[in-house]
């Protein structure tokens, strides 16, 4: 005998998403293994066959990484953010709107998915501007850094988006962007998620990572916490409970439901077949951040 009880509760999340609009955004670390891309790449096409509208945003950080060290540089983080000279915008070019964002759209023409490869700089969809040098704290005193190539949103324009997403394509849009002179930035993929999701209204930003969700206490994995409001995510941010790497994914996903998007979600991207458990199963998975106050639908 088959139990069917998990496919009879999607069906009323079919319905109450059909033709809403969700943002979804994965890094690299997902994509090393092409099995896991394919299976991305399966989920995301159904969840588009069964009419929900799709725009995937994605990064690269660790196959950067690897071309950085095989060409004989180190590439540098301060505080999970990438420092990029010269060298390093470079590799940014090669993976993120090249190696990657076309493997991703292989992927999804496989199974059956109209991928759009797409940069910031498409369509002027991302308008940004070069970081100035910034002072960040580094165990407990302050440090001047100076990021290189990369880039502040300062808007989304996301006419060509929309464009393809109500021809019935999902936009795949790499971590790039360029200022007002032409320059090519590197920008963090989860501030384009999540700039690009307020832009649209989306119903939903899914940020897949490589953890279940946000813990109480990262040691203990009974105190992963299924619901956030924005209060309470600064907090951990401002205290460092939350860690480095999960910070910038956090301050994304209160930026988003602070300017219109109704939820927003960090899930375990590892986990085989998470983000169809995380949008029509009852249970879910991961972490999700809520407005302080319901949005009316």
């Amino acid at each position: 005998m088959y139990d069917v009880s998990i496919l009879l509760q999607a069906l009323p999340y079919i319905r109450q998403f059909r033709d809403k609009l969700f943002v979804v955004k994965f890094g690299g670390e997902l994509l090393q293994d092409p099995e896991h891309v394919d299976a991305i790449a399966g989920d995301l096409t159904l969840i588009s066959m069964v009419g929900i509208r799709l725009v995937v945003v994605h990064g690269g950080g660790p196959q950067a990484n690897v071309l950085s060290e095989t060409l004989g540089f180190r590439p540098q983080l301060v505080h999970g953010r990438r420092i990029t000279d010269e060298a390093a915008l470079e590799v940014a070019k090669m993976v993120f709107a090249g190696k990657i964002n076309t493997e991703l759209l292989s992927a999804l023409h496989k199974h059956g998915g109209r991928g759009v490869g797409l940069s910031g700089i498409d369509g002027g969809l991302v308008r940004a501007h070069k970081r100035p040098v910034t002072t960040i704290m580094d165990k407990g005193k302050p440090k001047e850094v100076d990021f290189g190539y990369v880039g502040d949103v300062d808007g989304v324009d996301p006419t060509l988006v929309l464009h393809l997403v109500a021809k019935g394509f999902i936009p795949v849009v790499s971590s790039l962007g360029a200022d007002e002179q032409g320059t090519i930035l590197n920008i963090n993929a989860d501030t384009i998620a999540a700039e690009l999701a307020a832009a649209v209204a989306a119903e939903k930003l899914i940020i897949m990572t490589n953890v279940p969700g946000v813990y109480r206490d990262f040691a203990d994995k009974q105190t992963l916490i299924s619901s956030m409001r924005p209060a309470e995510v600064r907090r951990m941010v401002e205290t460092g409970a939350a860690g480095d790497g999960m910070g910038p994914k956090l301050e994304a996903c209160v930026r988003a439901v602070e300017h219109g998007v109704h939820e927003a979600h960090i899930i375990d991207g590892i986990t085989r077949h998470s983000l169809l458990l995380e949008i029509f199963t009852n249970a879910g998975v991961g972490t999700m951040i809520v407005p302080e106050r319901p949005i009316d639908k």
